[in-house]
């Protein structure tokens, strides 16, 4: 006798396009649980930076996976996955919908399609790597292997890094693992997507309202203090969209003017970026909604999630 998979609702797209709102509605129609995707909601230390729901939003429906992690402490794919899962199955053993929401296409391919079987990095390999500045790491992986260097940006310290450690490390290409994913619950869950992928033009100007608010007081105060934690400048938490342009102006290298120009155009960018992999990497078949998420158009969206 076939039981029915278990639901798990996923919304995702880019940054600003309306998928926190749109998850907290499903989440108050259904009783569900709302459950973070995007890697840099993860870190207590950036609420305002990163526009994570607010208190009160959180206080509407159950909400996890937020602000759960230390920024001194990086969250990995695989980190967040293990704990996307438990989170997922204490949903479905309350008997509550769990709504997956976020624009980290890594986390959610690494959760549902699993992760490459790599085998732990030896620990001078890694410091050795890790200690190289990233054009010199991206050349060395140039040499050793061409076809993650032709892939990665040269200015991707961190995907660098990790390509010519496992190179090293293990005499296989990243390219070759990933071919043997493990771990992912695709297939045991009855999945039930949307992708956000409004007009571009909406989303930009949504983009640069977004960041001139963080401009704000609230804003400069929560980086002033992750800023006084004197953390290291390549970890992910230093690294989020807003974070380094921010830093300028605190530390009198911006002015607002140049901090504001300089935000709105790395969370375009940012955006940009989701944009594509959005609307290129997904399985054809998951529903694409290219309207503004407001009025109708944001009923007709919780309606298909609903249905």
């Amino acid at each position: 006798m076939n039981t029915p998979l278990p639901a798990l609702a996923l919304i995702a797209g880019p940054t600003a396009s309306g998928k926190s709102a749109l998850a907290l509605a499903l989440a108050e129609r259904t009783g569900g649980v709302v459950i973070n995707a995007d890697s840099a909601q993860v870190y207590r230390d950036l609420r305002v930076l990163t526009a994570r729901p607010s208190p009160e939003e959180e206080a509407r429906a159950p909400h996890q996976l937020y602000g759960y992690r230390d920024g001194a402490e990086p969250c990995s794919a695989a980190d967040w996955a293990a704990d996307a899962k438990q989170a997922i199955a204490g949903a479905h053993a309350a008997g509550s919908l769990p709504i997956l929401v976020g624009g980290t296409g890594l986390y959610i391919r690494t959760l549902l399609d699993g992760i490459a079987p790599v085998p732990p990095i030896d620990a001078n390999v890694r410091a050795e790597v890790r200690a190289l500045p990233v054009d010199e790491a991206h050349r060395a992986l140039a040499r050793e292997d061409p076809e993650a260097a032709a892939r990665l940006r040269p200015t991707d310290t961190s995907r660098v890094a990790r390509a010519l450690e496992v190179i090293r490390s293990t005499s296989r290409a990243l390219s070759e693992w990933h071919t043997e994913k493990v771990g992912g619950i695709g297939e045991s869950v009855a999945l039930r997507p949307l992708l956000l992928l409004p007009p571009r033009q909406w989303l930009y100007e949504r983009c640069d309202r977004r960041f001139e608010a963080m401009l704000g007081d609230a804003g400069l105060e929560e980086l002033r203090a992750l800023l006084a934690r004197g953390l290291d400048p390549a970890l992910p938490v230093m690294r989020a969209i807003g974070v380094p342009e921010i830093a300028g102006l605190l530390l009198g290298d911006l002015t607002r003017e140049q901090a504001l120009a300089a935000g709105r155009t790395a969370t375009r960018q940012y955006a940009k970026r989701q944009y594509t992999w959005f609307s290129r990497q997904p399985p054809a078949q998951w529903p694409r909604f290219a309207e503004p998420l407001d009025g109708i158009a944001f009923a007709a969206a919780l309606s298909l999630l609903n249905s």
